[in-house]
């Protein structure tokens, strides 16, 4: 079930059944989806790779600049702790914010920030709002857990829906661009970061010395994004990419941020324990791959798109819509 999160006054989102993928719909991998909720319901499991989404946030914050618009209603899907959820609230503040996460577990650590940057607000500016005889200081964003795919939000509620690095945890993209151009309203704004085919190129790489089982995700490629959002209804995507290298000074380093980052969450992934000789020969796959600066690398291929939700050319009973446009004087 949808549930919300308590921040403060009560929230308008509608609760609703979360089924699970249909084996029916299009896949972009088998990704057992509970096991990832549950993976990332443990936020200190996590937070150290949380550098690398503060980092993709910042950049995608450069592109949202360039876009003029004014969002009355926001999305951020896959917040996690709401990291991103108070550098939206700054950039529109008349806009109402709601975070959205499947972990139940990040929701409660932003749900305790929210609550604390609340109680400071509060302190700082309580004596002044009852001088002025004005009301309490905003709640603040609203957040709720839910599956991407299946939003607790009416048709045509949104401007903007941002998503930064979560896309790729769930196993049917075309649905949840397709949900996403269902909350948006005509006009509004998806704007999104996740990653692509390259990332963790090194981890498959090293884990081939191993066996043939699949060891990470693999990734959706840009241009298949790209596809999705025409399909899904969006107008014009625009969609490119960037490498971002990690290095690391073990292994054991770089598996435990791998680990951080959610592992391999894949129906098909191997269950059974690597033995100690082959632990070894993956220690060594990796430190075969040392630099010459004696750093052994982590790609992460980065896809950033945003498309907008265009107007519609047929009415919902598929007559054409044409519009005349008045010559100027």
């Amino acid at each position: 079930m949808v549930q919300t999160v308590p921040t403060g006054p009560s929230t308008r989102l509608s609760p609703m059944s979360l089924p699970p993928p249909s084996a029916s719909a299009k896949l972009s991998a088998p990704i057992d989806l509970p096991l990832v909720r549950r993976r990332f319901a443990h936020p200190q499991r996590v937070a150290e790779s949380d550098f690398l989404r503060r980092e993709v946030s910042a950049r995608m914050q450069e592109r949202l600049a360039l876009v003029k618009i004014h969002p009355r209603e926001v999305l951020d899907a896959g917040c996690g702790e709401g990291a991103d959820l108070p550098v939206l609230q700054k950039r529109y503040p008349e806009a109402q914010v709601v975070g959205l996460d499947g972990a139940y577990g990040m929701l409660a650590v932003a749900a305790e920030h929210q609550r604390g940057a609340q109680s400071a607000m509060n302190r700082l500016f309580g004596s002044i709002n009852k001088w002025l005889g004005s009301g309490p200081a905003l709640s603040g964003p609203e957040l709720a857990c839910a599956d991407f795919a299946r939003l607790p939000l009416a048709a045509n509620a949104l401007d903007l829906v941002w998503s930064n690095l979560a896309l790729h945890w769930h196993p049917q993209p075309d649905r949840v661009f397709a949900e996403w151009r269902r909350v948006l309203r005509v006009e509004g704004l998806l704007m999104f970061s996740c990653f692509g085919p390259d990332t963790l190129r090194e981890v498959r790489s090293a884990f081939e010395r191993i066996d043939l089982a699949p060891h990470t995700l693999p990734f959706v490629d840009m241009h298949d994004f790209g596809d999705m959002l025409v399909n899904a209804g969006f107008s014009t995507p625009v969609m490119d990419m960037e490498t971002i290298t990690v290095t690391y000074d073990t292994p054991q380093r770089l598996l435990e941020d791998v680990r951080a980052w959610g592992g391999n969450p894949l129906e098909t992934r191997r269950r059974s324990m690597m033995s100690r000789d082959q632990y070894q020969r993956l220690l060594a796959a990796f430190e075969a791959m040392r630099k010459p600066d004696g750093k052994i690398p982590l790609t992460f291929e980065i896809i950033y798109g945003h498309a907008f939700r265009p107007v519609p050319k047929t009415t919902a009973a598929g007559e054409s819509i044409i519009r005349f446009d008045r010559p100027p004087r």
